[in-house]
């Protein structure tokens, strides 16, 4: 056995190795995405979230990047030019928030000038973090380098990205299809800015349901609930269930508003619910979004008593100026002194607030730009039916969303960093400037396109100050990557994009958006192939937060295990788009034996000479090669669905159960050449290598350090036939193989379970030899079994 010593040397995979080959790959530019036009190689394009990056990426973005990484992968193995750039979110409120946490900096209060430059300084230094995150995990991005070129790294705040957005606004301004208009909407006080309906949640939250006396005209009295008293003054009417028959009685008849003494009529509507406090219902302007909606159907003229900034208005009386909730006690107490209040009940309330700060809303009137969406809800579901969706059902996250819309898109923020909206306006009579395309425009602090306005001739102009909504530059990224500004012909020959990989959370604005405004600026669907995944929760399905202690962090689990276990755990824990998926460091420290098994395997088949030349002489080898090929078959069909989970977990199957478990078992005597001839063994070293080749391969998208590392050790160099990388190498889409024997692997398993659990019976050694009779259907492959189990025959 001497002569044949292990070519790999190390007894165990160790992290220790991942570094040198990052190393290697970013030196070799194996990723990148080069080429040039004469390549004659289709393009597979992958429109990757950008994540945002005030903080560094957590354990969700980790197991969906190296998904994400291990498409691309598989791509390019397959002969594909794979677009696979990295982008970063710099825009919007995050940023902010955090500049005024860490600086003490008020927007508001502070020259725009500073603000914006700390803003940018923060940015900077959290962009280091997330970038080495995602280069530790082994993400294949074209590059880590920021330029104006195909797969270059971009930020959502560099000025070309800035002037893309900016482009696409002024082309969709002067088509008509985006406009300005003063029109409710939903407004966060804490944000201090207009957020579109994708943006607003519902939490259900504690609070006071407070029944209120209103008087009848001609008599009598009636009882309202309602969770908001303080928009009492906006109440402009009170509506009852047209099945209630407890209040049909009233229907024509009209209230008088406590506090207010207005006027109101008392109508039947479908939208109150019996079963709710009395089941009367006011509806004021504005409580939600329902009352929006009937404030529109009814043609009710609304009164608005909060302000932008969350307080009561002039037309709340005696509460202006205080803050909602110091109104709220406010009238509870005046109602209870008035002899107006019957009770208050404390309950759960499905509340709207703000996605980012959960902020309870209001619903207000502002001057805002809107893109047009809501004429366009067939063509949407149209459009969204033309892409390919994975998981299929995942198609309805983003069909139900458009068939909701009943707003136009508010794009107008009044923040500070984001894209500046590109226009100015006539001091004198208002006429708006547009200026035409090709730079980035800051119309707050640099002078129009025009010395006098077109209309009047004034010479006096006022830049616009708000910013865009931060979806409105993000739904541009697959213009952006595909080359938009500065290859306008790789753009349209390869628009649509290949695919666009995301989670749900965002379908309703970062999906929904690119595809309203693909549809707007280029007729069609922006994407052939849309993957949608869940969540990554803790052990018990939970959301993962500090305040829970349950928190797995990617940087953590990279310096105990490495990067490899943690994708082997990304791949074999299950399929993100059909589930949530369960993480703790036990699990990924159990995925992650299965990389010891891998390296252990090939560390003996190394102790074997590869072969560029070789038969397959043994009906033993035959067969492991026809379970191999229909294998590569599996693995491609699923691969080709995006369903990497599967994949991977058939290969585990395979290289463990199959292959390590009995193939290499029976095959080793015969592998060290004792009681075979040279053809025999030769036929091993054949089997033993071209399945481990093979695996190798096959894993590689998914787990590409140890197959590198393998790969290098093994099948790399002169007279090897392979390149210096697994990555450089082609993917296998087929083998020749003979299915007939893959009838024998369940009796073959089966055989050598039974003589296993027999010897273990008798308090055997599997070394020692036993009586046993080999099945009449496995006589092909007899000597293997005979020199496996050491059998003597009865």
């Amino acid at each position: 056995m001497s002569a044949y010593r292990p070519k790999i040397e190390a007894k165990r995979w160790d992290k220790s190795l991942e570094e040198p080959l990052l190393e290697d790959w970013e030196r070799s530019g194996i990723y990148g995405f080069g080429g040039g036009a004469g390549d004659p190689r289709p393009v597979y394009s992958i429109d990757t979230p950008p994540p945002y990056i005030n903080s560094p990426i957590h354990i969700g973005h980790a197991y969906t990047y190296v998904w994400m990484d291990a498409i691309a992968r598989y791509k390019r193995m397959k002969g594909f030019r794979v677009l696979f750039p990295l982008g970063l979110d710099r825009n919007g409120l995050p940023i902010e928030v955090q500049v005024e946490k860490e600086y003490g900096l008020n927007p508001r209060e502070s020259s725009r000038e500073e603000f914006l430059g700390k803003c940018r300084e923060l940015l900077d230094k959290y962009e280091r973090v997330t970038i080495d995150y995602l280069r530790r995990l082994g993400v294949s991005f074209n590059s880590w380098r920021k330029s104006h070129e195909l797969g270059s790294l971009y930020e959502t705040d560099d000025p070309e990205f800035r002037r893309l957005t900016q482009e696409t606004f002024i082309e969709l301004y002067r088509r008509g299809l985006i406009y300005r208009g003063k029109k409710t909407v939903n407004y966060c006080p804490r944000c201090g800015t207009t957020i579109s309906d994708a943006e607003v949640e519902y939490e259900d939250r504690e609070t006071d349901l407070v029944y209120v006396r209103f008087q009848l005209e001609g008599g009598g009295e009636v009882v309202v609930a309602t969770t908001r008293p303080e928009l009492l003054g906006a109440c402009k009417a009170i509506i009852f269930n047209p099945e209630d028959d407890r209040y049909k009685r009233l229907e024509g008849r009209r209230a008088t508003v406590p506090i207010y003494g207005h006027s109101v009529p008392i109508i039947p509507h479908p939208y109150a619910k019996p079963e709710f406090g009395t089941g009367l219902v006011m509806i004021c302007s504005y409580g939600d979004s329902a009352d929006v909606r009937i404030f529109r159907e009814l043609g009710l003229e609304p009164t608005y008593v909060v302000t932008e900034e969350g307080r009561m208005s002039e037309e709340a009386g005696p509460y202006a100026g205080l803050s909602v909730m110091e109104a709220r006690r406010r009238i509870v107490e005046d109602l209870r002194g008035a002899g107006l209040l019957v009770k208050v009940e404390r309950i759960v309330h499905r509340t709207p607030v703000c996605w980012r700060c959960k902020t309870p809303i209001e619903f207000i009137a502002s001057d805002e730009y809107f893109v047009r969406q809501v004429d366009l809800r067939d063509r949407l579901l149209e459009a969204a039916d033309s892409m390919s969706f994975h998981s299929p059902r995942s198609k309805e996250l983003l069909r139900g969303w458009i068939s909701s819309l009943s707003e136009d898109w508010p794009v107008s923020r009044r923040r500070y960093y984001g894209t500046e909206i590109p226009l100015w306006y006539c001091k004198k009579c208002g006429e708006p400037i547009l200026p035409p395309p090709g730079r980035y425009y800051q119309p707050w602090k640099e002078p129009p396109p025009v010395d006098s306005c077109p209309r009047c001739g004034s010479k006096e102009f006022i830049g616009e100050t708000r910013i865009f909504d931060t979806w409105f530059d993000s739904s541009n990224t697959v213009e952006y990557i595909l080359g938009y500004l500065w290859d306008r012909g790789f753009f349209e020959a390869n628009f649509p994009a290949s695919l666009r990989p995301q989670g749900k959370e965002i379908v309703r604005n970062w999906l929904h958006f690119t595809l309203l405004k693909s549809l707007l600026l280029y007729g069609r669907a922006p994407f052939r192939d849309v993957w949608i995944h869940m969540h990554v929760v803790d052990e018990e399905g939970r959301k993962m937060a500090k305040s829970l202690g349950n928190v797995v962090d990617p940087g953590e689990v990279i310096g105990r295990y490495g990067a490899e276990a943690l994708r082997a755990w990304a791949f074999l824990e299950g399929d993100i788009t059909e589930g949530d998926i369960r993480c703790s460091y036990n699990r990924i420290e159990g995925h992650a034996r299965y990389l010891t098994k891998l390296w252990n395997l090939a560390r003996f088949v190394s102790s074997f000479p590869v072969e560029d030349a070789c038969e397959l002489a043994v009906d033993t080898d035959r067969w492991i090669w026809a379970e191999f090929g229909s294998l590569v078959q599996r693995v491609n069909s699923m691969n080709d669905s995006y369903d990497f989970h599967s994949s991977m977990a058939a290969i585990r199957s395979f290289t463990w159960d199959v292959f390590a478990d009995h193939y290499v078992e029976m095959v080793k005597e015969r592998a060290y050449g004792r009681g075979f001839g040279e053809r025999e063994q030769r036929s091993a070293w054949c089997g033993l290598h071209g399945v481990l080749r093979g695996l190798l391969i096959l894993q590689a998208p998914m787990l590409p350090f140890i197959t590198d590392a393998i790969w290098r050790q093994l099948y790399s160099g002169p007279g090897s036939g392979g390149a210096s990388s697994i990555h450089a190498q082609r993917y296998l889409d087929a083998v020749d193989y003979d299915p007939s024997f893959l009838e024998y692997t369940p009796q073959i398993v089966e055989f050598n379970s039974r003589v296993w659990t027999e010897k273990k019976r008798r308090g055997i050694s599997f070394a020692d030899p036993i009586e046993v009779e080999v099945p009449e259907a496995l006589r092909r492959f007899e000597p293997d079994l005979i020199a496996l189990h050491r059998i003597r025959r009865p």
